[in-house]
């Protein structure tokens, strides 16, 4: 098991130091550092409230599930970060390119990542004409945290996995308890 362990480490070190390393490009830090943003609490918080207030009516109930998965998708963030303390890349791979004030809280999973992913699914479900244009954005939130030295793949990964599922559950909560009328 030790073996097959090392050897997903290392892969996930190729890819890191591929997004980290190989592409980075000093005209597109300024890009990546702006993008981050998108997926931190303030822009998500934000989001969320701003769906909420301006949606129409007959679509308010898709602000609740955005606002709900942002919710109960930090739960499971919070839990994995003191669980599995792993340290942030740039703490442990020599020559990661790193930003201004790199964080030093715990690398897994990536809370931008699940946060952006949070919120963008259930608009994507609403509008999938506008979809393809959120999941471009996630996504690129998503390749930030690893191009700014504070992610592994697998921590955005997971980050992924836990918005897409919050959005999902959160979706399943609101449709069958909280205003079943509005669906």
């Amino acid at each position: 098991m030790a073996k097959v362990m090392n050897w997903l480490y290392e892969k996930e070190c190729t890819f890191f130091r591929l997004i980290n390393g190989r592409l980075h490009r000093n005209s597109m830090d300024h890009f990546f550092h702006l993008w981050t943003h998108l997926g931190g609490a303030t822009a998500t918080i934000s989001t969320s409230i701003l769906l909420l207030l301006f949606l129409p009516m007959h679509l308010k109930s898709w602000g609740i599930v955005c606002m709900l998965s942002l919710l109960i998708s930090h739960i499971p963030v919070a839990i994995s970060k003191k669980m599995y303390p792993r340290k942030r890349p740039y703490l442990s791979l020599p020559d990661t390119n790193i930003g201004d004030n790199p964080l030093k809280d715990h690398s897994f999973p990536s809370g931008h990542t699940t946060a952006v992913f949070s919120i963008v699914t259930p608009l994507i479900l609403l509008n999938p004409f506008i979809g393809i244009f959120l999941l471009i954005a996630a996504l690129l939130v998503a390749i930030s945290r690893m191009y700014l030295g504070l992610h592994y793949p697998s921590d955005v990964l997971a980050g992924m996995i836990l918005g897409i599922s919050s959005s999902f559950f959160s979706l399943f909560l609101v449709k069958s308890f909280i205003l079943p009328y509005f669906f």
